[in-house]
């Protein structure tokens, strides 16, 4: 009996080092607009694989300019296609790794109930003060927001209303804090499945704007880390694509 019950307590000893061993810790670069869905995903990644993966939220191309001066991300989750394989072209990610991990959808939105419709007329009546969207240099999503207004004629007219968000992050905050009326934001900030939805707001239809796909990218920093390629193969999985559909995202 006490034989028995000294090689179990081994065997306890020898699985609790094996998994300490096996856990690693992964540098990942969200972009802000993936901020929510993240959290979720990094928890449940901990939970499934031991791995801890430790997020810094910011705007894509802010994360791209950080990279090239030697920034300790070992994977970016970018809010675009284009940075990914500019950083693998640049030979600062790993060649064919990168992939749509997500699809974003772009939405106009208010705090405030009735006051943007469902067919986003309140751009060309005009009845708002100030509109809000990210700097289009650095952020997809501001980049679609111009997109929009230029393809409805409506861009030089709205123009002088336009107030920048660094990222799309803070463009949510200008307009939940009502220092913006309305804005231009990600639909997964607006439909957050653990939250009621507040205000107004109108999806934006795909044909105004450049798809906005979603890539990750497995960096250079990150290649000899066994956590950063167990979480770019999580993000393929359906525990992560369940999470990231229940924000609003196409995959």
């Amino acid at each position: 009996m006490k034989r028995v019950s000294l090689n179990a307590l081994m065997l306890g000893v020898v699985s609790l080092w094996s998994g300490a061993a096996l856990a690693d810790e992964v540098q990942v670069a969200v972009a802000a607009n993936f901020a929510g869905p993240f959290q979720k995903i990094a928890a449940s990644f901990a939970t499934d694989t031991g791995h801890k993966a430790v997020a810094i939220t910011g705007s894509t191309g802010k994360f791209y300019t950080q990279i090239k001066e030697g920034a300790p991300f070992e994977v970016l989750l970018a809010a675009d296609d284009e940075t990914p394989r500019k950083l693998e072209d640049e030979g600062l990610a790993v060649k064919g790794q990168h992939f749509t991990y997500a699809k974003g959808k772009l939405v106009l939105w208010s705090s405030k109930a009735g006051v943007v419709d469902d067919k986003g007329e309140v751009l060309s009546k005009g009845g708002f003060a100030r509109l809000a969207l990210a700097n289009p240099k650095l952020a997809p999503y501001g980049a679609a927001g111009v997109e929009t207004l230029k393809a409805l004629g409506l861009y030089d007219a709205v123009a002088p209303k336009i107030v920048q968000g660094d990222n799309i992050a803070q463009t949510y905050q200008f307009v939940s804090t009502g220092n913006a009326d309305v804005g231009f934001v990600a639909l997964s900030q607006v439909a957050q499945p653990d939250k009621p939805l507040v205000g107004s707001w109108w999806v934006v239809p795909a044909k105004l704007y450049t798809p906005i796909l979603q890539d990750a990218a497995l960096l250079k920093k990150g290649e000899a880390n066994a956590a950063a390629s167990a979480l770019l193969k999580y993000l393929k999985g359906d525990k992560a694509k369940v999470i990231i559909k229940s924000y609003g995202y196409e995959l």
